[in-house]
């Protein structure tokens, strides 16, 4: 078979081993030509403008998940009638383990990681796939008893059989329209994660939030709610200080106990990893050992009675906002590149005192503040937040926006928040 690859970053080589394993004759594109170095030994590679006659002959297009469906090798493709599949798809078509899929519009990685601690705790072979990192390709052939996928919208959009025995569809809220064009085109993409799924597959949803109850409308797989709240009939949720998990019940480190967010995570990480392996020990063990992932609500430190906290995770308004509440009285650093998505919502929260705005959306979150000041940089952000600040205040970088128009990613935004906060307080 002919293969088109769309890509050549860490999925699409993933894909194209995967490729070449099975015996497929795969030519490589990818718009940036540096991209595609190490890729020319005998194998067909194309850089630069894109050129639809890459898809004379072409039998299959697999495409990576950088590659937005409004791009013209994409559309060109659809309109040529091709099939096309994300590395996503091809990987479990090779693959015969069950998969636990986790998607949300925020909490996934937390989701994944405590899902597969939990089944590695109760002695299974497991391991966290997708977009964590380490791509789905790459397990084919390994020797797991289950697989933990975490999956963007970007990956579950060009799925076709994707078949989860258990799943997790959190929460979803805008993000990413500059990437699917509107928010029903994402709604449809997240909803992808259960398509496949029938009556014996478990689809985890969170019951409180109104993006993830209209994604599941239609499921046919057996629902169950989460809370992070309460205990919802027929579901998981916190009640009489423990964590109930279907009808097993476990602690809840002291530290989390009235933690919403960290509790629906812990519900659905837990009711989707037993109905795939894992006992109630290994899920109360995991969730005393869990560390939250860097840049998540993750605190830098404490002066003065000043809380500094990095959520340059949160790259979207529906993370910003939940991260002020949960810290309220908020200093807010917000701003960056904004993606087609409506920020005024997180400068309208009535726990902030003032937004201090940065990057390129840094002028739109102050002008929807009740009080706030454009910075020049992050550095400059940290000063003034440290004048603002006052005993019981929490300095929080919760940006709203993506990260790209002034650092190499969110990992690198908030290890530049943590510097400058160290550098001023620490010297």
């Amino acid at each position: 078979m002919k293969v088109l690859l769309l890509g050549a970053a860490v999925s699409g080589r993933a894909a194209l081993r995967l490729l070449e394993a099975e015996g497929h004759r795969v030519a490589v594109y990818d718009a940036d030509p540096a991209a595609l170095e190490g890729l020319g030994d005998g194998r067909r590679t194309h850089g630069g403008a894109w050129d639809a006659a890459l898809l004379e002959g072409v039998d299959l297009v697999v495409t990576s998940p950088g590659i937005p469906e409004h791009a013209r090798p994409l559309r060109d493709a659809l309109a040529a009638g091709l099939t096309v599949w994300g590395e996503l798809e091809l990987a479990a078509r090779h693959l015969r383990v069950p998969l636990l899929a986790v998607t949300a519009t925020n909490g996934k990685t937390t989701i994944t990681r405590m899902a597969v601690t939990m089944l590695q705790a109760s002695g299974r072979r497991a391991a966290a796939v997708g977009n964590i990192g380490v791509p789905l390709a790459d397990a084919v052939g390994g020797d797991w008893e289950v697989l933990v996928v975490e999956a963007s919208s970007f990956q579950l959009r060009f799925t076709e059989a994707f078949h989860p025995r258990a799943a997790v569809l959190l929460n979803v809220a805008p993000d990413h329209l500059d990437w699917h064009g509107d928010f029903d085109s994402y709604l449809a993409a997240k909803a992808r994660l259960h398509r496949r799924q029938g009556p014996d597959d478990l689809l985890v949803f969170d019951v409180d939030d109104a993006g993830a109850q209209r994604a599941v409308t239609g499921a046919r797989a057996r629902l169950c709610p989460v809370s992070g709240q309460r205990r919802p009939a027929g579901g998981s949720g916190p009640e009489g200080g423990r964590l109930w998990v279907g009808d097993v019940s476990v602690a809840v480190p002291v530290d989390h106990a009235a933690d919403p967010i960290f509790l629906v995570d812990a519900a659905a990480a837990g009711t989707a990893a037993r109905e795939v392996g894992a006992d109630a020990a290994g899920i109360e063990a995991a969730l005393h050992a869990f560390e939250a992932p860097r840049h998540r609500r993750e605190l830098v430190g404490r002066w003065a009675g000043v809380a500094w906290v990095d959520d340059s995770k949160a790259t979207n308004p529906h993370a910003a906002v939940a991260a002020i509440r949960a810290h309220a009285p908020v200093i807010l650093i917000a701003g960056g590149r904004n993606k087609a998505l409506d920020v005024a919502a997180i400068s309208a929260e009535p726990g902030l005192r003032h937004v201090i705005g940065i990057g390129e959306a840094g002028p739109e979150m102050v002008e929807a503040a009740a009080a706030g000041t454009v910075a020049a940089g992050m550095e400059e952000a940290v000063a003034l937040a440290d004048r603002l600040a006052q005993s019981g205040d929490t300095v929080l970088l919760a940006p709203g926006c993506a990260s790209f128009d002034m650092f190499h990613s969110y990992a690198h935004r908030g290890d530049a928040f943590a510097a400058a906060v160290r550098r001023l307080k620490e010297g």
